[in-house]
């Protein structure tokens, strides 16, 4: 890979810091209250929590490092934190040694089984029984 080192982490430092400045925001405005963010036309129209319902909660709570709460809001947005953050530490590691970055290698199943995963939480969080998923 031509150029050197600052070159090199240009792209994932400046990804890391636009990422450490959205959770900044996020973790000092609360999603919590209202009228700091837009509301979620699917829920206000609907009443439907979609899968991405509590990120912005979820996000404030690892901002603030409860885990519990994180997980509470939107599981699956946790846990997409924690692979963001592990693909960006990677990024960074091979940057900082010269190394080419390859993207994640997820072929069409594994978009699929992702699909079909949110498809479900986003079911069972808005039936009876999957309460204790709703933000």
């Amino acid at each position: 890979m031509a150029g050197g080192l600052p070159r090199r982490l240009a792209a994932p430092l400046g990804t890391l810091t636009a990422v450490t400045a959205a959770f900044t925001v996020v973790g000092a405005v609360d999603p919590g209250e209202p009228g700091h963010y837009p509301v979620c036309p699917l829920l206000h129209l609907t009443g439907i929590f979609c899968p991405a319902c509590g990120g912005l909660r979820s996000a404030h709570a690892v901002a603030h490092g409860d885990l519990g709460a994180a997980l509470h809001a939107n599981a699956p947005a946790v846990a997409g934190y924690a692979a963001f953050a592990v693909f960006c530490a990677l990024w960074l590691l091979r940057a900082a040694r010269g190394r080419r970055t390859p993207g994640p290698r997820l072929g069409a199943v594994h978009w699929w089984a992702l699909g079909a995963l949110l498809l479900a939480f986003t079911a069972v969080r808005n039936l009876p029984f999957g309460t204790g998923l709703t933000p």
